[in-house]
């Protein structure tokens, strides 16, 4: 906390209305940083300063952290490169019945916390995506230099330098003992690298980062993109008829816009169009997340990647996105969400851990920004006011739920 105090006395000082280089990435939703960051500028207690003071708080830890890089695990993948990414499947577990465990058995929704520890690369990639994403944000709000310089640091290990970088494949992701050494399915893990390139951008024409490494990260994404694209598990993960195949389309349509290929996002999105009416019933469920051990919490996943992929095609102007159809099918998906946030009757699913309305923060105020839906607002709005620290409440703003606030632009609907 060592910075909060001054930081925040810095920002509450700033000029309101101050256009931001974070309107044009494509990562963030076009205005709603600029007009968070404006709106901390004001001197209400309604505003968001609970969520900035957590923002910086978690940012100074992070700027203490050591490098992360894929080469600090103790155990190598089957390729024997210790800059290939490796994890192991979170739901398999020792065999019981055999003396060496092998080879490992299921237990969906079971997590096997022995799959994050230093042997291997799925802790570290979640650590190294929120280090970074929130160093790049306490930037964004802060302007102080040294959280852009830390974030900077952190990205030009994980994927320029030599001796550090992550090879660009998830080859041997979740693989599982005795089983794989690697599986389509681990492509879930570096949706994670959505938001670093977010980040990225966040940086981009700052001190931090040069425009050579720039260009150099740029290209390790292009690099992974092609492996999404050609290889065998990106092609049978993008069959995927359930949350997986989403988040496939969620991570090559980023990464296309990321690195400068709209057209490829576009094709990707007009496969993602055919998955909705598959996905969801006519009373907005989605089968395949509930048959889950946790409905819920994959109900939520699963939509996290449609918003993402929704605001990506109202920014390319997909008119088949804007399709009374195909809008009513997403929104139905995201009102079954909402309806059951604001309802007092039960949710209707076996929880293996229990019913956790509010980790549907994030979806639902992403959503009250992409539809223009009573209940969805209704429902960001229950839940933003829950979770005043959370950072979703500097990131999305439910529209039209925003305070009006004299000098501050207010971001449009879409």
């Amino acid at each position: 906390m060592r910075k909060t105090a001054l930081l925040c006395l810095t920002l509450l000082t700033a000029t309101p209305g101050l256009a931001s280089p974070a309107e044009g990435t494509f990562g963030y939703r076009q205005g709603v940083l600029s007009y968070s960051k404006c709106l901390l500028g004001q001197r209400d207690d309604t505003l968001p300063d609970k969520a900035y003071i957590a923002l910086l708080e978690h940012a100074d830890e992070a700027l203490d952290r050591s490098l992360y890089s894929v080469v600090d695990k103790t155990q190598l993948p089957a390729s024997g490169n210790r800059h290939d990414y490796f994890s192991f499947a979170p739901y398999w577990w020792p065999n019981p019945e055999t003396d060496n465990g092998l080879p490992y058995v299921q237990r969906d929704g079971e997590y096997n916390m022995a799959t994050k520890t230093n042997a291997t690369d799925k802790q570290r990639m979640i650590s190294f995506a929120k280090d970074v994403r929130q160093l790049a944000l306490a930037y964004y709000f802060s302007d102080n230099i040294d959280y852009a310089n830390k974030a900077a640091r952190q990205m030009i290990n994980w994927f320029v330098t030599p001796a550090t970088r992550m090879a660009p494949n998830m080859a041997y992701a979740q693989a599982i003992p005795g089983r794989v050494d690697g599986r389509d399915i681990g492509i879930i893990d570096s949706r994670l690298l959505i938001d670093v390139a977010n980040s990225v951008e966040l940086l981009r024409d700052t001190p931090a980062l040069s425009q050579d490494e720039y260009t150099s990260i740029k290209g390790w994404y292009a690099d992974l993109l092609d492996w999404l694209l050609e290889s065998g598990n990106g092609r049978e993960e993008e069959q995927a008829d359930n949350n997986h195949g989403t988040w496939y389309d969620a991570q090559v349509v980023a990464f296309a816009l990321f690195t400068d290929q709209p057209e490829l996002a576009r094709k990707q999105l007009n496969i993602t169009q055919q998955r909705i009416a598959e996905q969801f019933d006519a009373q907005g469920r989605q089968p395949r997340e509930l048959e889950r051990t946790r409905p819920w919490h994959y109900s939520n996943f699963n939509l996290e990647a449609y918003a993402r992929l929704v605001d990506y095609a109202h920014r390319l102007g997909l008119p088949q996105w804007q399709d009374a159809n195909v809008e009513r099918e997403l929104r139905r998906g995201f009102n079954f969400v909402a309806e059951h946030v604001l309802q007092d009757e039960p949710w209707p699913y076996q929880e293996l851990d229990g019913f956790e309305p509010g980790t549907a923060l994030g979806t639902m105020m992403a959503a009250a920004l992409l539809f223009n839906d009573p209940v969805i607002t209704q429902a960001a709005a229950q839940l933003a006011k829950q979770q005043p620290g959370a950072v979703e409440q500097l990131l999305y703003s439910p529209f039209p739920a925003l305070p009006r606030v004299t000098g501050c632009i207010l971001p449009t609907a879409r």
